[in-house]
């Protein structure tokens, strides 16, 4: 059950970071309108090939760390911090309007592999690097407590999400319809900020609790 637990906030978290515009939204859609269907699913692919082994680094490398109830600690209050500040931006801008994906395609990208186009949009974005080094840390960290089929089960929820998401929009863009109103997307970011906002409490919670 502890496992299927944190596959479920895994796929949850990650479709709220998967949903927001990004490098990965206009390869997507840029390789959509050329490629077809299969666009998403292969550069969720390359994606996911980079954060497998972002995943068995902070697994293994960092399983001292982790243990260490005040480092621990302080990755909880960093991650939760992190996960609040990207909750409150969702929400801030499903209010504000200024989300929208029919305009997410302003910077096309063409590769030949759309495979080395998902690793290489993800590496050279900060937000990802931000995201892994601060929310993804805490999420292997408690992960890891049920073991590795744990960090397993998150690696699946959190991968597809991803999947599920480009894969719908891909299929969306390439048959020529608009699978989403902009007042509905704006709708799913707004619920999925507060999700991420109450989750982002839990983290810190936690985190209080080992520093004291």
């Amino acid at each position: 059950m502890e496992a299927w637990g944190i596959f479920l906030s895994s796929f949850m978290i990650g479709f709220s970071g998967a949903m927001m515009p990004g490098p990965m939204l206009g390869v997507t859609i840029d390789g959509s309108l050329k490629r077809g269907y299969l666009a998403g699913p292969l550069v969720v692919l390359g994606h996911g090939i980079l954060e497998l082994f972002l995943v068995i680094v902070m697994a293994f490398g960092l399983r001292d760390l982790f243990e260490n109830p005040k480092i621990a600690g302080l990755i909880g209050l960093v991650g939760g911090g992190f996960l609040a500040w990207m909750g409150y931006g969702m929400v801030r801008s499903a209010i504000q309007k200024n989300i929208t994906l029919s305009g997410s395609n302003r910077k096309g990208f063409s590769m030949k592999s759309l495979v080395w186009a998902g690793i290489i949009v993800s590496l050279t974005n900060p937000y990802f690097i931000m995201w892994w080094a601060s929310t993804g840390m805490e999420l292997i960290r408690q992960a890891y407590i049920v073991g590795l089929a744990g960090v397993a089960f998150f690696y699946v929820g959190h991968i597809m999400s991803d999947f599920v998401w480009y894969s719908a929009v891909s299929l969306g863009v390439s048959r020529g319809k608009k699978f989403i109103s902009d007042a509905a997307y704006r709708w799913v970011i707004f619920v999925l900020g507060i999700f991420l906002i109450g989750f982002s409490l839990y983290f810190i919670t936690s985190g209080i609790k080992m520093l004291i």
